[in-house]
C-alpha cells in the first residue's frame, strides 16, 4: 500500500497557488525582482478591529475596500495598501489573496541577517489573532501543513527560515507576539518534514 502523503496541501510550480484555500485576490501586490523567489517564510498576526475575531475586514482591508465608518480604527488605516499571501483564521480556514510567485506588501522596512526588503524574497502569512490572546489549537495545525508544503516546493526555504514579522522588523513590530508558540510550530512541523526527507533541527535562528 502506497504510504500516504501527510501534507494535504499543495503549491502550483510557478504561478504560486496553494490548494485547499479560499482565493480572494489582493491588488496589493507586484513582481518579485527578476530571479527572485521565496527563501523566507514571515508569520504576522492580524485583528480587526483590534481584539476581535471573526468578521470579514480582514479581507476588506487586504482588498482596499474596507469601510473607514464602520469602526473608528478603520479610519487610521483605510488608506492602506497591504497584503500578505495567506490567512489563517482562528478555526484553521486558509485564505490566499497572493499567489507565491509574486510579491506581497506585508513586510515593510525589513532586514533578515542583514539582508533588507523582505517582500523581495519572503511569503507573509497572518494569522487571525493578537499578541496575547492564545492561538487556537487549529491555526497551529494548518500553519505546520502549509509551511511543509512551502518548503517543499522552495528548496531556499527551511525551518531556519521563519521568522515572525517582530524578528525582521524589530522596535517597530511585535507580531506575532508572545501568545505565539514557537515550539508548538516546530513540534507540528517536524513529523510532517521528517515524512519528506527534510527533517531538520528545528531550531529558530
Amino acid at each position: 500500500m502506497a504510504e500516504t502523503d501527510p501534507i494535504r496541501y499543495t503549491v502550483s510550480p510557478g504561478v504560486g497557488l496553494i490548494r485547499p484555500a479560499e482565493q480572494c485576490p489582493s491588488p496589493n501586490q507586484d513582481d518579485r525582482p527578476r530571479g527572485a523567489l521565496p527563501e523566507l517564510i514571515v508569520i504576522h498576526s492580524i485583528s480587526l478591529p483590534p481584539g476581535n475575531f471573526g468578521g470579514p475586514y480582514i479581507e476588506h482591508l487586504f482588498t482596499n475596500c474596507i469601510d473607514r465608518n464602520a469602526h473608528p480604527y478603520f479610519a487610521e488605516i483605510a488608506d492602506l495598501q497591504v497584503s500578505a499571501h495567506l490567512l489563517v483564521r482562528r478555526d484553521g480556514a486558509l485564505i490566499q489573496f497572493v499567489p507565491f510567485g509574486r510579491r506581497a506588501w506585508h513586510a515593510g522596512r525589513s532586514s533578515f541577517r542583514g539582508r533588507s526588503c523582505c517582500n523581495d524574497y519572503s511569503i507573509g502569512i497572518e494569522l487571525e489573532g493578537d499578541d496575547e490572546s492564545p492561538y487556537t489549537d487549529e491555526q497551529y495545525v494548518e500553519l505546520a501543513g502549509v509551511i511543509a508544503a512551502l518548503l517543499r516546493e522552495y528548496p531556499g526555504t527551511g525551518p531556519g527560515s521563519i521568522a515572525g514579522h517582530c524578528d525582521i522588523s524589530p522596535g517597530r513590530k511585535t507580531d506575532p507576539g508572545p501568545a505565539f508558540d514557537w515550539l508548538r510550530l516546530y513540534d507540528e512541523l517536524s513529523p510532517l518534514l521528517r515524512t519528506r526527507g527534510r527533517d531538520t533541527i528545528m531550531k529558530r535562528s
